[in-house]
């Protein structure tokens, strides 16, 4: 089919007048008109032979993009500008000098730093943990470079479809992972909304749909109910010449699946699929008043739930956030959740940080500000692990937090779940390094207690305590598992120096030349993971050196005596030199169950798949090749940090060996129904079971039995006979 040029860039054309139409927020003067259409020509003719994998012309994307940073986020005309032109240096002839000679300084600054961390957010490649270093130094030069960012994520998951399966999971796995997180972090809610539930659409597509099609059918019925218990709230607003605007709003599909799974509830007994927002058109002095009072009047009408009552307004959260959450009562008996703001607050919790600077006063640093400022203090340690350091970024992601108090009485806001060597390292490191332990409240307490709202702390401190290893199973914050890893690195490091000398007084017992030689075999036989760690593991005497005696040198390596090197070895080197590759080889794939494939592979115990689960190989460094479900718990994890180690895989057809599968049940204890579950499984489907257990609690029973099955298949069959039993609430498969 041939395309015609002339009714496409007239297409073109018009998209990008949308574009420019929908940015309210950019200030429209001549000068910057003149500028973004340029930034647009510029693009078009850089992108004019290229097409996406869809099909369509590429210059769409970056117009998309563009919409998005204005429209959604809110940005202006250098943003537009630099979104309209982020792939042109990546992936055409231009440069960065071109860019700073076109459109100024600034513009080139952004568009470098788009640049630099394009291997990260790529489309077509997946997070490599060193490459994430430049994501945070590029965060604390200009926050724009990562909103762009951003709105490039949002549009590639937009348009996922036309990928490939594997790319597809991959590239939702480190949205989860990382990008929904850190658009909530920039309080940008609207889009971490929606960067989650296109994740769950590419990794759960049955539970997605499932989900979506229950909110549509129950989307009249809610609009009814929503309709029938604002009346008396709408009234009575008005009667109290309060200017309002009211919303119903259901959940996001991805926090209802969230629940489901948390609380191992069905769709029909999640109780808050909903929430109420009044929105308050308020005077900046009235609004906290007016907030309360909108409160005051909800809660004459239906009785609140104390504990669900959240005061953002007094104390919002770290991204900007205000609101007044509250969970009440209706007459049918259904829990509503309801939230109270300001127009100011929903334009910053939708728009989150661009709004935010819209409405900031004078030089007063922000919340915003002093999370940047954490992000330097992070990159400040140059010798932390690249994996150490996502760890500790999402650290900084979290969503709830408590506030605590110095004994002076000042604040400080820290993570749900932070403890009190937590808060002796946020208010200064030496504080920390020689925490001791803590008073809350004038009562003593350890360094793990876990904080909460409105606690009183005071540090007791010692000149002999030091960090301690453990100390690292129980902080929450960034900031001291940052500390506490440089303290230790450095003592690691003083001892490792011992531990080196050792080892050399050992060569020199067992006649071995030690110098020039290398031992990557002996870290790899003591399973270290540097030669500081072998050293240092020496220096505490973990490690036995009269094994030093199974080794030789052969061309210059330190080799076991009698090595045996297994394809597997061999399949394994091959594939971690592959790690700095963007693409692994399209025909690889990795055939569960086929004799003629001679690969050291085990089926994951984290999730257990059986065959007719999707599934992916994972290379492990000590335990051959792990099969794991692409819905393992841990698959968002591997296929984001690890993907050069991740090889496509699949059932044999023919495989009929039997796997060992989990079913919970649920359902009402009555006699007999033990037997009856059991008599089904044995006799009417001949499965075989490994073991059984059933416990009942005041009338109910909850069962779990292990299976044999040959696929999916198999135990959904299973499954769907024993949902009929009569007493049986719910059956579903489990991991164990």
């Amino acid at each position: 089919m041939e395309i015609d040029l002339v009714k496409e860039k007239i297409e073109i054309e018009q998209a990008f007048q949308s574009m420019l139409d929908s940015a309210k927020y950019c200030n429209k003067t001549p000068e910057n008109l003149d500028r973004i259409k340029k930034a647009f020509d510029v693009a078009f003719e850089a992108h004019k032979n290229v097409r996406r994998k869809s099909g369509e012309p590429y210059i769409y994307h970056p117009i998309a993009v563009a919409r998005i940073c204005t429209e959604e986020i809110g940005l202006g005309a250098t943003s537009i500008i630099c979104a309209l032109l982020h792939d042109t240096v990546e992936d055409t002839e231009l440069n960065l000098d071109d860019i700073e000679r076109m459109f100024g300084k600034k513009e080139a600054q952004i568009i470098d730093g788009l640049t630099k961390i394009s291997d990260v957010v790529d489309f077509n490649v997946s997070i490599q943990a060193e490459n994430f270093k430049k994501i945070l130094l590029t965060l604390s030069e200009d926050v724009r470079v990562i909103l762009i960012k951003l709105a490039d994520r949002l549009h590639n998951m937009r348009t996922l479809g036309s990928m490939s399966r594997d790319k597809q999971l991959k590239i939702a796995s480190e949205t989860l992972f990382l990008y929904a997180p850190m658009a909530h972090r920039l309080g940008l809610h609207g889009m971490k909304t929606e960067l989650e539930d296109l994740s769950l659409k590419i990794q759960e597509p049955e539970a997605f749909e499932e989900i979506s099609s229950k909110l549509e059918k129950t989307q009249e019925v809610r609009t009814r109910f929503i309709n029938q218990f604002s009346i008396p709230i709408k009234k009575a607003l008005e009667e109290n010449q309060l200017k309002f605007e009211v919303k119903g709003r259901p959940k996001s599909i991805f926090s209802i699946w969230n629940k489901m799974n948390k609380k191992q509830v069905p769709f029909e007994e999640v109780y808050d699929l909903f929430a109420l927002r009044i929105i308050l058109d308020s005077e900046p002095q009235n609004e906290k008043t007016d907030c309360w009072r909108a409160y005051s009047i909800v809660t004459d009408f239906y009785q609140p739930n104390i504990d669900r009552l959240r005061d953002w307004i007094s104390v919002p959260k770290a991204n900007g956030y205000e609101s007044l959450h509250t969970t009440v009562m209706s007459p049918t008996g259904k829990w509503v959740e309801v939230q109270i703001r300001t127009k100011r607050m929903d334009e910053i919790a939708e728009k989150g940080f661009a709004a935010h600077w819209k409405y900031k006063e004078g030089d007063k640093e922000s919340r915003f500000d002093k999370w940047i400022t954490q992000i330097r203090e992070l990159l400040e340690n140059k010798n932390a692990d690249a994996l150490d350091l996502i760890d500790d970024f999402k650290l900084n992601l979290y969503d709830e937090e408590i506030y605590v108090f110095t004994p002076n009485g000042d604040m400080k806001n820290l993570p749900s779940a932070a403890t009190a060597l937590d808060f002796a390292f946020a208010v200064h490191t030496e504080l920390g390094v020689n925490c001791l332990g803590a008073k809350v409240n004038n009562k003593l307490v350890p360094l793990s207690y876990e904080l909460k709202s409105g606690d009183q702390v005071e540090i007791l401190t010692s000149a002999n305590q030091k960090p301690k290893e453990d100390w690292l199973n129980f902080v929450k914050t960034q900031k001291a598992k940052t500390r506490i890893k440089a303290f230790l690195n450095e003592e690691k490091k003083e001892l490792a120096h011992d531990g080196k000398s050792i080892l050399e007084k050992e060569f020199n017992r067992f006649k071995i030349e030690y110098q020039n030689i290398s031992l990557k075999e002996l870290q790899k036989y003591y399973k270290v993971a540097s030669l500081t760690d072998l050293y240092y593991r020496i220096a505490v005497k973990e490690i036995d050196l009269n094994h030093l005696k199974a080794f030789e040198i052969r061309n210059g390596v330190l080799l076991p005596k009698r090595s045996i090197r297994t394809r597997f070895t061999n399949y394994l080197g091959q594939r971690l030199t592959k790690k700095d590759k963007k693409e692994s080889s399209p025909n690889e794939m990795l055939v569960i169950g086929d004799n003629m494939q001679k690969l050291d592979y085990q089926l994951a115990h984290c999730c257990n798949p059986i065959p007719g689960d999707e599934v992916f190989g994972f290379v492990t460094v000590n335990e051959g090749i792990k099969i794991h479900k692409t819905k393992c718990p841990n698959a968002v994890q591997l296929l984001s940090n690890y993907a050069y180690r991740v090889i496509k895989a699949r059932w044999l057809d023919e495989q009929k060996i039997a796997f060992l599968a989990a079913i919970k049940i649920l359902g009402i204890d009555d006699v007999g129904i033990v037997n009856t579950i059991t008599q089904i499984i044995s006799n009417e489907l001949l499965v075989n079971m490994r073991s059984i257990s059933f416990d009942s609690n005041d009338g109910i029973f909850e069962g779990m039995i292990t299976v044999f099955v040959h696929d999916t298949e198999h135990l959904k069959n299973l499954i769907k006979k024993l949902e009929k039993v009569n007493g049986v609430t719910r059956v579903e498969r489990v991991d164990k």
